[in-house]
């Protein structure tokens, strides 16, 4: 290891996945404060909400290091889930840095960029599991943990001023049915040499225990299957081949083929494939023939278990697939948790199932049925005994995961402690660890197609429509600046009721812009723009009165 350069600095910052869960973008700056040389460790999204109405997919805002493009040395995918690779598509183009990553995140890589029409302008490295690479003044070498995903690694980043062990997502499971056990070995060896920081997931610090393993949710998994009559189906994240695995070998050990349905569990078994995963099951059904099998010897294996509109289980639910349906004597299985956000959506879309007559199955009554990916306290203890990091930084967790795990690590003896947000530079060395600059981190939404900032007009109006209604009103105005015919005025989202009619309310609104349109003077009524701000101040202060809210207002001036 070369001898760092006078004034040079090791520092971390977080620009997503610090006081949330989810959009994962994480850098680490090498060099003196002038002349940084940056990684990029995972670049992921987060979905919508409904505070985000018509946003699916946020991204976060990469304005800081695309300022110092030129610094990126390169970009290190940690796995393949969507929170760590998602927002590659659209924030590539503006870091244009190498990617480096394993062979199955690899697959998954190509497939998003082909579909970007970006593949060939990217430079991709694939590094085998436990591999080890130098980009620039960081010596990389992958950690093989374990995860709910093929290929979850761990990185251990070695600079000339320490070494950081950078978790990514991770568990310690003892049998995680599809690749390697978490590499105990490779991480006492770094405690050894000496981590000066661990950059660690938070998502589970609040649970008591150890997240579970696969090998027990295999169990419970196909002693469900089995006592199962008529269609079954199953809704599981489709990036967890190991769970995957499992219900495709209960489906078989139950004499029943399988039908993919959903494009990712398709896109995600080509990938398994394309690493020797999910090589010894029989052939998939495709959802055309499944129609032809007696109920009892077809499984179904489902996308949508968090309810996303338009995957496969609420098309099913909403009875709108084209060839799937779901009735009484059927079962629906959900091997997944309920990510927070959801619980309306999958309540929703549970119900629907229900009143099918679907007989429905969760881990609330079941709880052997699945398991987190997700380290808990036992085994985040068990990770700072192997690793021995001088200093802990929390990540992937909100505000209140990041505290209570910079608690623990201080009650496990860990010497410093720190719990970063987006957008705080944290210096690892030299020195004590510390914030010393705060930069822009916000998100980005994509919205229609196109990448907007978070508080756009489009999105700030369609906020406003949904919390107060919309109105249009319609004004014909003749040559000499008067009312040539009756207002129009059209609601959308307002109330009204037998007692108090909505044309009731509307005729109200039109006495007041036609009064207010009275007051003006000639030459303001000639002026369009006057006459548009008038209606508005009319119709939001009989609005006022009228519902309580004020509308999103739409004055359309039309002379004649």
């Amino acid at each position: 290891m070369t001898t760092a350069p006078d004034g040079a600095e090791l520092v971390f910052l977080p620009l997503g996945g610090s006081n949330e869960i989810g959009m994962n973008f994480n850098l680490y700056g090498y060099g003196p404060p002038h002349d940084r040389k940056w990684i990029i460790v995972d670049v992921g999204v987060t979905f919508g909400d409904l505070t985000t109405p018509g946003v699916e997919i946020i991204l976060p805002d990469p304005t800081f290091i695309e300022d110092h493009a030129d610094d990126i040395l390169g970009i290190v995918l940690t796995h393949a889930h969507e929170d760590h690779i998602g927002a590659l598509p659209w924030l590539w183009p503006r870091l244009r840095a190498p990617l480096y990553a394993t062979p199955f995140t690899s697959f998954l890589i190509r497939e998003k960029l082909r579909d970007a029409g970006i593949l060939g302008e990217v430079s991709l490295t694939e590094v085998p599991l436990s591999g080890r690479f130098q980009i620039g003044p960081f010596d990389l070498e992958l950690i093989t943990l374990t995860h709910s995903i093929p290929e979850p690694n761990g990185l251990a980043i070695r600079t000339p001023l320490g070494t950081v062990l950078h978790t990514g997502d991770w568990k310690i499971d003892p049998d995680p049915m599809l690749g390697e056990v978490t590499d105990v070995e490779a991480i006492t060896r770094l405690g050894d040499e000496g981590v000066l920081a661990m950059v660690c997931d938070s998502t589970n610090v609040f649970v008591e225990g150890e997240a579970g393993s696969e090998a027990d949710v295999r169990v419970a998994l196909s002693a469900l299957i089995k006592s199962l009559t008529g269609k079954v189906a199953v809704g599981c994240f489709a990036s967890n081949v190991a769970r995957m695995d499992t219900i495709i070998r209960a489906a078989e050990a139950a004499d029943r083929r399988v039908c993919l349905l959903g494009r990712s569990m398709h896109r995600m078994s080509a990938a398994a494939k394309s690493v020797g995963l999910l090589s010894d099951v029989a052939p998939f059904v495709n959802d055309k023939e499944a129609g032809y099998f007696p109920a009892d010897k077809i499984l179904y294996l489902c996308t949508g278990s968090q309810g996303e509109v338009r995957a496969a289980l609420s098309r099913i639910a909403e009875g709108n697939h084209p060839h799937v349906t779901l009735g009484a004597g059927d079962s629906c299985v959900f091997s997944s948790r309920v990510i927070p956000g959801n619980e309306i959506a999958i309540r929703t879309l549970q119900n629907r199932l229900a009143d099918r007559g679907v007989r429905l199955y969760t881990d609330r009554d079941h709880p052997g049925i699945h398991v987190s990916g997700h380290p808990c306290r036992d085994e985040l203890a068990r990770m700072y005994s192997w690793a021995r990091p001088r200093i802990a930084v929390p990540t992937h967790g909100e505000r209140r995961h990041l505290l209570e795990h910079k608690a623990f690590a201080r009650d496990l003896q860990v010497p410093e402690q720190i719990a970063p947000r987006n957008g705080d530079m944290v210096r690892l060395a030299p020195g004590r660890a510390a914030i010393i600059d705060e930069v822009t981190a916000g998100r980005l939404f994509v919205d229609g197609g196109v990448v907007t900032p978070e508080n756009s007009e489009p999105l700030r109006e369609r906020r406003h429509a949904a919390q107060n209604g919309v109105l249009i009103v319609s004004v014909v105005m003749d040559k000499r600046g008067r009312l040539s015919e009756g207002l129009e005025i059209r609601s959308v989202g307002l109330p009204g009721d037998l007692e108090n009619p909505l044309e009731d309310a509307l005729d109200d609104v039109a006495d007041m812009v036609e009064a207010a349109i009275n007051r003006m003077d000639r030459d303001e009524r000639d002026d369009d723009e006057r006459v548009e701000a008038a209606v508005n101040r009319a119709v939001k202060k009989v609005s006022q009165r009228l519902w309580e809210r004020r509308p999103v207002v739409e004055t359309i001036v039309v002379r004649v």
